[in-house]
């Protein structure tokens, strides 16, 4: 058992999809990074206002905490792309070349089913939100379609990312989980 954290990036060969998804992954994965400096600096100015000011915040802690939602769904694509997950592959080491492959395949759609379906869900929440024109109930009041709109783009670029990390596969492009044949 070789548990992996992140030591591979997702090959993409001369395949323009897969090209595309990275990029797209790779902005996903700026602008996560991007919300979370938000998120530090509006947590700094809040430290400042609340202990040298000693004034009060109304925004800025519900802001870090959408910031910080946001940032880990956006950032789902890109650590997808860089296998940033915990990897423990003593099924597919144990398995042959061709066993590997179906199970490559087989982990891969499952994966893309069970994201679809969080994208449906994600979407007809942030739509929910939208149409009713929720808003937060504090004093900022935020409308809640904006933090909200996170949830179907986070999960929607990881389908994305999986459903190329499966035509990698497929295309022969990367090995099934990234293991060579033995």
């Amino acid at each position: 058992m070789s548990g992996q954290i992140g030591t591979r990036i997702a090959p993409i060969g001369n395949n323009r999809f897969l090209r595309a998804v990275a990029a797209i992954s790779t902005v996903a994965g700026w602008f996560s990074a991007a919300m979370i400096v938000a998120a530090v600096a509006i947590t700094c100015q809040m430290i400042f206002i609340r202990f040298v000011l000693n004034g009060s915040t109304i925004w800025q802690t519900e802001a870090v905490i959408y910031l910080v939602v946001a940032a880990t769904l956006i950032g789902l694509p890109y650590v997808q792309r860089l296998r940033g997950h915990v990897n423990v592959d003593l099924i597919p080491l144990s398995l042959p070349s061709r066993a590997r492959m179906g199970l490559a395949i087989v982990t891969g759609v499952l994966s893309i089913v069970i994201v679809a379906i969080m994208v449906f869900y994600a979407y007809e929440y942030w739509h929910f939100a939208w149409s009713r024109g929720w808003k937060s109930d504090t004093v900022w009041g935020v409308r809640l379609w904006i933090p909200y709109l996170a949830l179907p783009i986070g999960f929607g670029l990881l389908l994305l990312q999986l459903v190329a990390d499966l035509i990698g596969v497929l295309t022969g492009v990367e090995k099934p989980f990234g293991l060579e044949d033995a």
